[in-house]
């Protein structure tokens, strides 16, 4: 059955933070006769979102068209600031994450977990120069820098950026085996994926 993917975009997502995790679920999908995911693009409302540096990006739906998802995706950028006053948009966070399999950010994005409560008591990442910010956030998140990506089980946060890719990779690996991953880096010539 395939898993419904959830990718929520927002004026200054960080283009990569979505784009590279997009494009890794897409390809794995595409592989595998589009029988793994159900990508949807969410944004606050359904207008478009435009994403760092002008790229202009069409949302799938507004987040009060999806309230379940079994993998949700929270990219970062300068857009998540203004977010953490945002309390639809957190409310729907912690909503949408209540029956989701898998829950992961992407860079700053971690800050928006952390704002809903979904880090509390958990190690977790993000980029290099929102360490500080995050760890000021909560005492009880532990914060850990020089890595990836960390895999608390149901959460799971990425460093800046490109390790999003990575650990998109390894998402698709959770789910659908290492053969499937490395299929899908293959095709898009990501070595540093393939064994």
């Amino acid at each position: 059955m395939k898993k419904v993917l959830a990718l929520f975009i927002f004026d200054d997502v960080e283009v990569m933070d979505f784009a590279g995790p997009f494009e890794v679920f897409s390809v794995a999908n595409e592989l595998n006769n589009h029988d793994l995911f159900d990508i949807k693009i969410i944004s606050v409302n359904s207008t478009p979102v435009r994403a760092k540096n002008g790229l202009f990006v069409n949302p799938d739906c507004s987040i009060n068209e999806i309230s379940k998802a079994d993998i949700v995706i929270i990219p970062g950028g300068d857009g998540t600031r203004p977010l953490l006053k945002h309390k639809e948009v957190i409310n729907w966070i912690k909503k949408i994450s209540l029956n989701a399999e898998v829950v992961a950010s992407v860079c700053s994005g971690a800050l928006l977990l952390a704002q809903a409560g979904l880090l509390s008591g958990l190690k977790a990442t993000t980029h290099h120069q929102v360490l500080e910010t995050l760890r000021d956030m909560a005492e009880n998140i532990q914060v850990v820098d020089n890595i990836r990506f960390i895999d608390n089980g149901k959460i799971i946060t990425s460093a800046g950026i490109s390790a999003g890719i990575d650990m998109s990779f390894y998402i698709v690996e959770r789910f659908y085996g290492q053969s499937t991953a490395e299929a899908t880096a293959r095709y898009m010539e990501y070595s540093r994926f393939i064994k």
